[in-house]
């Protein structure tokens, strides 16, 4: 079972369901947890082969996929009887987070999609066969770097960037390899989500300079009625990390209306 941090309100039954995106750890909501928990009980997961999931007994597999990372979390919730919950997630994990919506919708309350990741642009397509085509031949933190920089280039970035490079030094390179082999479902699998609607209360929570997909979240949240967008400015890619008063305040209240 994976790794995880419950802190359990003492009145409230709603629960609130945090997932970190590729290369992170639950750590990195360290800057959420106070404010969540003085309204939600609340529950951090490491994802598999994440933080201490690194060594926890999962589902085996040669390779990876976007719904067995989402199985994973549904196998957790089962184990701590949580029948419901809202979701919050940063970057790659806002894609485990819709495709278990996706398969469960009835187990998911709402989405909070942070640095939502909705469709790849020509740059990010070209990083990722560009990824491919070098992965067995560099260190796999120099990838990870690269992208890092790419993603979160401005200095007001640097303290998500050195956060994210930091757990990611702790990924070891049979789990990076088998994480990045899962790039290759990531064009049918957002083309589906820009298609279908899920009906369930989505918030989309991105940075003004979040260049790489921004710019595709508004054309989805115009077309998906029970969408909606909120941008922080001054922001890049790793909201909840840069402009944490903002991300929670917003985040907060959009779960307590729901």
């Amino acid at each position: 079972m994976l790794h995880y941090q419950a802190y359990r309100h003492a009145s409230s039954d709603t629960w609130v369901t945090f997932v970190h995106g590729a290369g992170g750890s639950l750590s990195v909501w360290y800057k959420q947890v106070k404010d969540f928990a003085a309204n939600f009980n609340v529950l951090l997961i490491d994802l598999r082969g994440h933080g201490r999931s690194a060594g926890t007994e999962v589902r085996n597999g040669s390779a990876y996929s976007f719904e067995q990372i989402g199985t994973d979390v549904l196998e957790l919730l089962d184990e701590l009887k949580i029948e419901k919950t809202h979701f919050v997630g940063i970057s790659l994990g806002t894609i485990v987070i819709r495709e278990l919506a996706e398969r469960y919708p009835e187990r998911v309350q709402s989405m909070t999609l942070g640095g939502a990741v909705m469709k790849l642009n020509v740059r990010s397509r070209v990083l990722v066969v560009f990824g491919n085509m070098v992965k067995s031949m560099v260190p796999y933190m120099f990838l990870y770097k690269l992208y890092a920089y790419i993603l979160l280039p401005k200095r007001n970035h640097r303290e998500s960037r050195m956060l994210f490079i930091r757990e990611a030094k702790r990924l070891a390179r049979k789990e990076f390899m088998k994480w990045f082999g899962m790039t290759s479902e990531l064009g049918p699998l957002l083309r589906l989500f820009r298609a279908k609607e899920t009906g369930i209360p989505t918030l989309y929570l991105m940075g003004e300079e979040d260049h790489m997909f921004l710019p595709s979240v508004k054309k989805l949240v115009e077309k998906h009625s029970t969408s909606f967008l909120a941008v922080i400015p001054q922001c890049g890619h790793v909201v909840n990390v840069e402009k944490p008063l903002a991300f929670n305040q917003i985040a907060i209240d959009f779960i307590a209306k729901r």
